[in-house]
């Protein structure tokens, strides 16, 4: 098995900075794992020329050689870079995946029912265009199964969003684990802060303690890998 970051990730407003607005364009860590001959692209979250440029930069791979796309959950920051990736399979945990679903259908259904269209015009039919692409790459998406390849397993994280979900990745001398949002940077990783604003608090930190619990390697979110700091060195 190799693993490797492409792309360190980054948030648009950083709380533990004190940043409280976007001051930078937020993007996910983009995470490449071979195995077996499965080559899994983990979060996609820069534009697709960039992204395409890192792959071949860090991996020398184009987008023809990846196999499989996996979103640890559906926000745009995750996935910006995805139809570079049309010849792979598109992964996304299934609560995700329902929740998401449920939340775009109500949206477009209130504005094709609603007054917003006409009052809006323009700015609404763009948003209900979007809405509708965001659906259709949702559809494309399928419920990833326990087992994404060889020795990677789906990790539920739920909280930050209902089902985002992580890669548990285990080889002879140690288990890593790509968190998504769950674990988004050093900061939060070191200060034991969870995401804000998160769908489920409470959920968000067991899923945080459950993180560290499990992996001695941790791929953050929006930063590098880093050592589990509650791990003893191996």
């Amino acid at each position: 098995m190799d693993i490797r970051v492409i792309s360190i990730g980054g948030l648009a407003a950083h709380p533990l900075w004190g940043e409280r607005a976007a001051v930078r364009t937020g993007h996910a860590t983009t995470t490449l794992i071979s195995s077996e001959g499965r080559r899994v692209l983990v979060d996609p979250g820069l534009p697709s020329q960039a992204l395409v440029a890192r792959l071949g930069e860090r991996a020398n791979l184009a987008p023809k050689d990846i196999t499989d796309v996996f979103l640890t959950s559906f926000h745009p920051e995750t996935r910006r870079g995805l139809l570079a990736f049309e010849g792979a399979k598109w992964w996304i945990h299934a609560p995700e995946r329902e929740a998401v679903g449920v939340a775009l259908a109500s949206r477009v259904k209130a504005m094709r029912t609603g007054e917003g269209i006409e009052a809006g015009g323009g700015h609404d039919e763009e948003l209900l265009r979007a809405l509708q692409q965001d659906i259709a790459i949702l559809q494309r998406c399928e419920a990833a199964p326990d087992e994404l390849a060889p020795r990677v397993a789906l990790f539920p994280l739920a909280g930050v969003t209902p089902g985002l979900a992580g890669l548990l990745l285990e080889d002879l001398r140690h288990t890593t684990l790509v968190c998504g949002d769950a674990v988004p940077t050093i900061e939060h990783l070191e200060q034991g802060k969870v995401l804000s604003p998160a769908a489920s608090v409470e959920q968000a930190r067991t899923s945080f303690e459950e993180a560290l619990e499990i992996a001695d390697l941790l791929i953050l979110g929006r930063d590098n890998l880093v050592v589990n700091p509650t791990k003893r060195p191996f």
